[in-house]
């Protein structure tokens, strides 16, 4: 049981960290026009990742601050997911393991 909580929450985390890996790259494909968001299926996938991601990145974006056209918060976001993902596999999925086992 507890190695089946440790493995679903270890796949969210790093779906997580793709998806948000994945908007980074669109939305650069979309700043320099390699991607039109008048072709419907871009528009589709670009409004698709940041509705699954705003909720991570809005919080951030209100506390870092903006350097020009720059924007860390998905950077930062990576960070903290990567650090959630250590923390997860090295301090509380073997206590989560040996207490529900």
């Amino acid at each position: 049981m507890g190695l089946t909580i440790f493995q679903i929450v270890d796949i969210i985390l790093q779906m997580a960290m793709w998806l948000l890996i994945l908007r980074a790259i669109v939305s650069w494909l979309v700043a320099f026009d390699v991607i039109n968001l008048r072709n419907r299926f871009a528009y589709q996938v670009h409004h698709f990742l940041e509705a699954i991601t705003d909720p991570i990145i809005r919080p951030l974006q209100r506390v870092l601050p903006r350097w020009g056209q720059l924007d860390i918060s998905a950077l930062v976001a990576i960070l903290i997911i990567i650090f959630v993902r250590l923390l997860w596999r090295n301090v509380a999925a073997p206590v989560l393991i040996n207490f529900l086992g």
